[in-house]
């Protein structure tokens, strides 16, 4: 199983090294052993001198950091095996990255900073370090580069000087975690057999089958004909006026960027392999098939057109109550979802399947890359620190967020504390010990077990986040094992788009464009998928609002960047 996992989504890329690995390393190992700290390649980084190093923190409200973390949890883990203090900074989730670069702006930023997803805006400020500069400190990352051809990846992220301005989670493969969830047993009451569906399902033939599921349930007294059967999570509030998560699976089948993964884009931008140059994908044909087949679900009364503005936790207990037939998850989340509905409505009176969700004019999975959200570290870090005692942060930041020890340490816990090895068919597996469960890992448990994450921090999306396949799925249950294997069955992965590099005063240029122009079309998104505009009819008045912004001064000045390079 593990090898169909791996192999689902392996992304071929160009054989290259870090030109900063080889001999120097011995080198700088010398002299570091000299200072009184241990590093290097899997070995643990501990500072002979307490030290302390301040890190902002994205507090999620749905398991909200408490004293526990830092008092018995995963930062006194963390304290006592380096020596080293994190003295955090909590914000909320929803506003993280707005005090973040509230923070680095003013100059009162802390040292390392987490939970970045795009570092192109702090960039021209000069108030983050160009990271590229000290990877050749950091032996598990340049190792885990080296191991798996990430170069290429890497080159992705890299600026007009050549440098990158966040340490990315690594991937040895590109995984898609978020998909959906339906009430098989009501799908199979109205006809519909959906682990044969799924196999070649789009999104239009998803439609149609709601539209039999509903009229069903209608016939049957469960619901009325005014009725919703889907509302959905990650669209709304943590959405961010997008429509989050499930634009971002239906755009990205039509290979297009829409809900979360327009962000950062400059309006849509994607590359054209056959014509060797960018576009916006906002304003393509495809995008208008899209708008279109998500329109249908509202329009003929099967997406709740709340989605778009609800709290998550409304679309989640009208699933668990058995009011709609279908929802988004993730791999975090499933076990909650399926044990949740259990609980309501009685085990045994629901059946539950994850599927593969459907496909559009392409059958490419949401995620491309092997790279994930990462961190920053800022300017002043380095100005306070001093050269010698930064590369030691760097060592301690290498060892946290790319060494195979911490990973499990922030994921799981303490070996025989919170976990053990089991032998399972001959495999050693890690398993949480009796009396635990983990939402972050989508374990469930007894209402009476202690959720470590909860508790104690494990398994936060803050600080664990890439590595190998066999690491990053060592938490999924059979059930998802068999997701991601017919992932690798149904569907593809995308190649991944160039990246072109700005100077500072283009992208300065571009941010002041695509801005206005995002927000332009996350509105007029929301409003043809919702019907308060008509596609047909508004499509040239939405084309147009977008030339007057920019749009295309954007594809232009991105081409002309591109082919400077």
């Amino acid at each position: 199983m593990k090898k169909l996992v791996t192999s689902l989504v392996a992304i071929t890329c160009a054989s290259m090294l870090l030109v900063s690995c080889g001999g120097k390393k011995e080198k700088a190992a010398d002299a570091g052993a000299a200072k009184g700290y241990t590093f290097g390649a899997e070995q643990t980084f501990r500072s002979e001198e307490k030290v302390t190093y301040s890190m902002f923190f994205s507090d999620a409200s749905w398991y909200p950091k408490i004293e526990t973390w830092e008092s018995e949890g995963v930062f006194k883990d963390i304290e006592d095996l380096t020596n080293v203090h994190l003295d955090l900074t909590s914000f909320d989730s929803g506003d993280y990255n707005q005090k973040v670069n509230l923070a680095i702006n003013s100059g009162s930023s802390a040292y390392i900073i987490p939970k970045i997803y795009s570092e192109d805006q702090y960039v021209a400020g000069g108030g983050v370090v160009a990271v590229s500069d000290y990877t050749k400190y950091m032996p598990n990352f340049t190792a885990f580069v080296e191991k798996y051809d990430m170069a290429a990846d890497l080159d992705t992220i890299r600026q007009n000087d050549g440098k990158f301005y966040r340490l990315p989670g690594l991937h040895q493969a590109a995984l898609q975690d978020y998909t959906i969830m339906v009430r098989e047993d009501i799908f199979e009451a109205a006809g519909y057999n959906v682990r044969e569906l799924e196999k070649d399902w789009t999104w239009e033939t998803l439609h149609d089958v709601l539209v039999g599921v509903k009229k069903y349930m209608v016939s049957q007294g469960m619901i009325s004909e005014s009725d919703y059967i889907w509302s959905d999570l990650w669209c709304g509030e943590s959405g961010k006026g997008t429509g989050g998560n499930l634009l971002k699976l239906m755009g990205s089948s039509y290979n297009v960027l829409s809900g979360w993964a327009i962000e950062g884009s400059n309006g849509g931008i994607k590359f054209d392999y056959d014509k060797k140059e960018f576009y916006s994908s906002s304003v393509s044909e495809d995008y208008k098939k899209f708008i279109a087949v998500a329109n249908s679900f509202v329009k003929d009364g099967i997406l709740d057109p709340e989605t778009f503005t609800q709290a998550d936790d409304t679309a989640n207990n009208k699933f668990y109550n058995g009011k709609t037939v279908i929802k988004s998850t993730n791999r975090s989340s499933m076990s909650n979802d399926i044990a949740s509905v259990n609980k309501i409505l009685g085990e045994g009176n629901a059946k539950i399947y994850v599927t593969a969700y459907p496909s559009g004019t392409t059958k490419n999975l949401a995620e491309t890359s092997r790279l994930e959200c990462g961190v920053m570290i800022a300017q002043k870090a380095l100005d306070e620190l001093g050269e010698e005692n930064f590369i030691k942060m760097m060592r301690f930041v290498d060892w946290m967020f790319y060494s195979k020890e911490a990973y499990t340490l922030t994921k799981w816990g303490p070996e025989g504390k919170t976990w053990q090895y089991v032998d399972v068919d001959g495999m050693k597996v890690k398993q949480l010990l009796p009396g635990y469960k983990c939402g972050g890992l989508g374990i469930g448990g007894a209402d009476s077990d202690t959720d470590i994450r909860l508790k104690w921090g494990y398994a936060c999306g803050n600080y664990f986040y890439g590595h190998s396949t066999a690491e990053s799925t060592d938490n999924f249950t059979p059930d998802v094992q068999d997701l991601y294997a017919r992932y690798g069955k149904y569907k593809t992965v995308a190649k991944v788009d160039p990246k072109a590099k700005p100077t500072e005063d283009q992208r300065e240029q571009l941010n002041l464009w695509a801005v206005p122009l995002i927000d332009n079309i996350n509105s007029w998104t929301l409003k043809f998928i919702t019907g308060q505009k008509d596609i047909n009819a508004d499509w040239d008045e939405y084309i147009a609002s977008c030339e007057n912004l920019n749009i295309n001064n954007i594809v232009k000045l991105t081409n002309e960047i591109y082919k400077a390079q």
